[in-house]
Order: C-alpha cells, then sequence, then structure tokens
C-alpha cells in the first residue's frame, strides 16, 4: 500500500478559516468524502492525512480557495465541487483551478467555469462563430450561452441578443393553453427569461426588449431573416426537425455567433420523427469552423442528486 502522508496548512485570519470549512464544516466534510482524506482542525492548522496525490490536491483547493477570500469573494459548496471537478480531471496543477479563461463579467454578477468542460465551453464561445453545446440538463448550457451573450453584448462586439427555442409540446397541447401567441409560448421560453433576470436588472431586460435589442422569440419566428450582428441561441434544439434546424444554421449573417444548445437523448419529438440535432451533429462534424463541446453527468452543477439520477437512467438505457 502507498504509505499515507500529513500535511498542515496554517492560516492567520480565523474569520476566512471559519467561511474556509463553512457551515458545521460542510465544505471539509465534502472534501474528505471526494478526495479520500481526513482533515483535523487544530486551532488555525488544518492537518491533511491521506495519500500523497490526495493530500497534495486538497491542500492546493484549500489555497485557491483561501485565495478567494483574501480577494474579497465569498465561497460556498459549490466552489468546492467546482474545484474537486478539476482536480478529477487532472487540473490541479492550475493556479486559480478555474482555466486561464477568466470569468464572463454581466451587469450583476461573474461567473466562473465550475467545471473543465465548462472553461472548454466558455473558450469555444469566445473563439468560434457556431457552436454546439451538447449534454444532459443542469450542466450550464444555456445559462452560460446567455451569459456569454450578455457580456459581448456590453462590450459592443454584437449589437443585439436573440434567444430561441422550438415550442414543442412535450405532452401537452399548446392549443389548450391560455391566452394570445405570445402568451402561450412565454412558458417555453422560461428558461432564458430565468437566465437573463439572473444578470441583467429586470427593468433593463425590459427595456432592450422593448427596443428589439434583446430579442426572445419561438424558432418558427426566425424563418426568412438574417441574423447580423448577434449573438443568437437556439436552446433545447433536441426538439427541431431536420428542416428547422437547417432553417435556423443558414440565418447566420455577417458579425454573428450562433450557439446550440440541446441534449440529444432527450427529444420531445413524436417517436418517427428523427431531430434536427442529431442530424446537424451527423452532417456538420467535419467543419473546422465549428465547435462540439460534449458535456456529461460529470458537469451536472445542480444538486448532486440530479447527477447520479442521470447516470442511473443512462445505465438503465444501455
Amino acid at each position: 500500500m502507498t504509505k499515507q502522508i500529513t500535511h498542515s496548512l496554517k492560516y492567520n485570519n480565523n474569520l476566512f478559516l471559519s467561511q474556509l470549512c463553512g457551515p458545521r464544516n460542510a465544505h471539509i466534510l465534502k472534501l474528505e468524502k471526494l478526495l479520500d482524506v481526513e482533515i483535523a482542525i487544530k486551532g488555525n492548522q488544518l492537518d491533511i492525512t491521506g495519500h500523497q496525490a490526495d493530500v497534495a490536491s486538497c491542500a492546493h483547493i484549500l489555497d485557491a480557495l483561501w485565495v478567494k477570500l483574501e480577494n474579497g469573494e465569498e465561497v460556498d459548496i459549490t466552489d468546492v465541487e467546482s474545484a474537486i471537478r478539476f482536480v478529477h480531471h487532472g487540473d490541479s496543477e492550475q493556479k486559480d483551478l478555474k482555466n486561464a479563461q477568466g470569468t464572463i463579467k454581466t451587469k450583476k454578477k461573474a461567473i466562473e467555469p465550475r467545471s473543465p468542460v465548462q472553461a472548454d465551453y466558455m473558450k469555444a464561445m469566445r473563439d468560434y462563430d457556431m457552436i454546439f453545446g451538447l449534454g444532459p440538463a443542469g450542466t450550464g448550457k444555456t445559462y452560460l450561452a446567455v451569459a456569454m451573450g450578455i457580456e459581448m453584448y456590453l462590450n459592443g462586439e454584437v449589437e443585439r441578443l436573440i434567444f430561441t427555442r422550438p415550442a414543442v409540446e412535450a405532452g401537452e397541447n399548446l392549443g389548450f393553453l391560455p391566452g394570445d401567441m405570445k402568451e402561450k409560448v412565454d412558458p417555453y421560453l422560461r428558461p432564458i427569461y430565468d437566465a437573463l433576470h439572473d444578470m441583467l436588472p429586470i427593468d433593463k431586460v425590459e427595456k432592450k426588449m422593448e427596443t428589439g435589442d434583446i430579442e426572445v422569440a419561438p424558432l418558427a419566428f426566425m424563418r426568412g431573416r438574417t441574423l447580423k450582428n448577434a449573438f443568437v441561441i437556439l436552446d433545447e434544439a433536441q426538439n427541431t426537425t431536420p428542416a428547422q434546424m437547417k432553417m435556423f444554421l443558414t440565418r447566420m449573417g455577417n458579425g454573428s455567433r450562433m450557439v446550440i444548445t440541446g441534449d440529444p437523448t432527450q427529444s420531445d419529438l413524436p417517436k418517427h420523427q428523427q431531430s434536427g440535432l442529431t442530424e446537424a451533429m451527423a452532417y456538420l462534424r467535419d467543419i473546422n469552423e465549428i465547435k462540439f463541446i460534449m458535456f456529461s453527468e460529470k458537469d451536472v452543477v445542480r444538486h448532486h442528486l440530479v447527477a447520479k439520477i442521470i447516470e442511473a437512467y443512462e445505465h438503465r438505457n444501455t
């Protein structure tokens, strides 16, 4: 067996140390569980015991989180979990455990990648004009795309933000919903509104929607248009038909960036209907100017049970 070692870390700020350990030492317990180490708290000192590689990874994570506290940032359990994801991906030597891509900055918050794949996704959205973000729910595909669009709009890199989804009925009948067409389709677009309101003041979102700088609309409204100088997101793309997907992709105009997000395994289309996303993946794979980013259950950043639920369903279906 590999010999176990103990490494000690001393801290000079008891308030920061309390925040580092988390409420009821939740951060320490999470590190112990996922890194297979034992951490003893002795006054202003943490003693980490375990195999050398695990101890080194744990110490690196604690040091990185301490730097965040010294910089005036908060540390919560999601910061601990995301740091562990980077370590498990083999990125433990990176100084900030966040990849060199830094953060996405919006009016209300700065957003960091919480997994190596999220970091790759953020880099791709900066480097490519067309990006496919594919994988299960809860991995940040749509949220990060909305954030990147807002950052590019605020920086003057694009003139408009356009967010669209196919209004697929997913077991419910659209015609029986109350209200006019906008009121009928708004529920399908609610996740996009939620992300916008999380990053921009509500009054600013409403004003920009009135001026046309921000547009949230069903996919059918894209037909016949050329989308220039815009950041365009097609969400839930697995629910497009092949004709709808081709229509959308060919709307791309000069100065625009397109992000297509979806989960190829979760189509709500009729069973006999091929998904436009699946077809696009097959047809466009060899175009170097288009980037595909694949997420998995390991990148889920919601409640930890979500990743386990996704894994259980995937195992059942294989």
